[in-house]
């Protein structure tokens, strides 16, 4: 007898939270995407992250607010792939290895373990780098065809969490928490979440963007 399995379910914002097109040249050229257009939305970082929270979103967000500050005309996809992204921490320093492969889903930067391409074409490796010098921001993107380059800062205190979170948390990791007070902190965590994908989705204060001067 065959088991049906649940169909999984996530938050409905996560559907409202804005879509990312990007060109990708590889997915062209292998038949993976219909004219190399490919559509990331919030759902797919989670599925990569394995969970969502703030820096998740934000990191999201942060890529989608570089990718339209270095590709302005609308009529123009980001060239997935052909992009640097460094980043000012360690990889393994507090957020920074969550916030290097959101970033590098969306992008197409990889380490030096991402793919060496077909040909001389494709090449992914070596465009995401940790521990850079930059002037003011967390993340720099650059523009591998013209060399434009924009630093990016997230502040996600510019969307602060319910106060309760914190006690909501502390409840459930401890095992202590009931029903409800686990309810309570999914939806909590996940609310301020929603806010930052949908509510401030273009605030200029919650990521700063600054042009690199060349």
């Amino acid at each position: 007898m065959t088991s049906v399995l649940p169909a999984p379910t996530v938050p409905a914002f996560f559907a409202e939270a804005p879509a990312i097109l990007v060109h990708d040249a590889l997915a062209e050229f292998l038949g993976a995407a219909d004219g190399g257009i490919v559509e990331y939305r919030y759902a797919d970082a989670v599925k990569l992250a394995g969970h969502s929270c703030p820096t998740v979103a934000g990191a999201f967000m942060m890529a989608r607010a570089a990718l339209r500050a270095l590709y302005p005309d609308p009529r123009e996809l980001p060239e997935r792939g052909e992009i640097r992204v460094d980043l000012r921490e360690r990889r393994d320093a507090g957020v920074t290895g969550v916030t290097g492969t959101i970033l590098g889903l969306v992008t197409g930067a990889a380490g030096d373990a991402g793919f060496r391409g077909i040909g001389g074409r494709f090449v992914r490796r070596d465009r995401l780098h940790f521990e850079q010098a930059l002037a003011s921001g967390e993340s720099r993107f650059t523009r591998l065809d013209d060399g434009r380059s924009v630093e990016a800062a997230l502040r996600l205190e510019r969307v602060p969490g319910d106060p309760r979170t914190a006690w909501a948390m502390s409840r459930s990791l401890a095992g202590a928490a009931t029903p409800d007070e686990a309810a309570l902190f999914r939806e909590l965590w996940q609310d301020r979440v929603r806010r930052i994908l949908v509510e401030h989705a273009d605030d200029p204060d919650l990521i700063e963007i600054v042009p690199v001067s060349r």
